[in-house]
């Protein structure tokens, strides 16, 4: 069986989420391995303890993992557990990753490698005006400029930003408390649509669960998680969006607040946020300054310099064919990604699939703007 059947098993456990699951895997190498210790065993991993050790052993023996995961395959075709390849890196920095992410809509290689940046943008379900104009205009010069935006499909701020986005060609990903095809509200049936042939929408509640009121603080981790930054527009103090904001500072990722009134109560949540060190929106061109380009890369050889290091570098022995061909094809100048696919002559997948391995094993190193090199 493979380790895809026993993530999805551990899922499936009452009593064993997000964290317990990384525990997990921490400590006993796969879940495939995991799956087989024995009581004691599990009780040496934190959090579970004897009642919890042997709950897990009862609910084990009612789960057959390759029966599941070829049921579940039926109803949910596409999905991602942590130790694929796509699935999304930014997610796996942060405690408590979904053990199975599902997604719809249109994959990009590049952003799940977090080398295009992504921004999430949330706010209130009830915005004024001015919150409803500022979503828009953020979302609009963001997208324009490249950053995937993402947010929630919520009524409100969320849907202005989706729809801002896509009417200007953007790229926007929607997390759901919801299955990837339950819409949720409903009368955004049709952005739900729009996105999947443009964006993607993901989730980590299986085909056909309908939204619940305890879904949408848990899916607020995944926003903040996929993103470089949170911008919150309009939140009054008792807000959804307050918890995205704080989950993404816990992050160590930036948090940006819009200015309100005082007498607004739609910005109390913002201005709190402020009071409590998140940087201030104060227009498009600011926003743009303060999230910065990526870093430039060290270019200080020269071409013909770094070919004679390139012909010089010793190479490893033992590889796989593949891996060394995909090896083949990185320089030690950075490489863009696309042109290491076609001078590798592999599928992409293939060649995202080697370049981790690569990377694991110290013969690659990954750089900002999707590009590698050697060493």
């Amino acid at each position: 069986m493979t380790e895809r059947a026993f993530w999805l098993a551990w899922s499936h456990i009452p009593g064993v989420g997000a964290i317990l699951i990384q525990r997990l895997y921490q400590q006993f190498g796969s879940l495939a391995t995991a799956w087989e210790v024995s009581l004691s065993e599990l009780q040496t991993v934190e959090g579970i303890g004897e009642l919890g050790a042997e709950n897990i052993l009862k609910e084990r023996r009612k789960l057959d993992p390759q029966s599941l995961l070829e049921q579940h395959e039926a109803e949910n075709p596409a999905f991602w557990i942590p130790t694929d390849a796509e699935y999304p890196r930014w997610l796996l920095e942060i405690p408590d990753p979904p053990p199975v992410l599902y997604y719809r809509g249109q994959v990009n290689l590049l952003e799940n490698q977090g080398m295009t940046p992504a921004v999430s943008i949330v706010g209130t379900r009830g915005p004024s005006d001015y919150g409803r104009r500022w979503a828009r205009r953020l979302s609009v010069a963001l997208a324009q400029v490249g950053f995937t935006i993402v947010s929630g499909l919520a009524e409100g701020i969320d849907t202005e930003v989706h729809q801002s986005c896509l009417d200007v060609g953007g790229r926007t990903i929607a997390v759901l408390g919801t299955g990837v095809d339950v819409v949720y509200p409903y009368f955004n049936r049709n952005l739900s649509n729009q996105i999947a042939e443009q964006g993607l929408l993901i989730s980590e509640f299986p085909a056909g669960t309908q939204p619940d009121r305890t879904h949408f603080p848990r899916r607020n981790r995944i926003i903040a998680g996929l993103s470089r930054a949170t911008l919150v527009i309009e939140a009054p103090q008792k807000s959804g969006s307050l918890i995205t904001a704080r989950l993404a500072n816990e992050y160590g990722r930036e948090v940006y607040a819009l200015p309100g009134t005082l007498d607004n109560q739609r910005a109390k949540g913002c201005l709190t946020l402020l009071s409590q060190g998140a940087q201030m929106i104060l227009g498009e061109s600011q926003l743009l300054d303060m999230l910065g380009t990526l870093p430039q890369l060290d270019n200080s050889a020269s071409p013909h310099q770094l070919s004679l290091l390139a012909a010089s570098a010793p190479e490893p022995v033992d590889l796989e064919p593949a891996l060394q061909q995909v090896l083949h094809a990185v320089a030690l100048e950075p490489s863009g990604f696309d042109s290491i696919v076609q001078n590798a002559g592999l599928a992409t997948s293939s060649v995202l699939s080697a370049l981790v391995q690569l990377e694991l094993m110290g013969l690659v190193s990954q750089l900002p703007g999707m590009r590698y090199q050697r060493g």
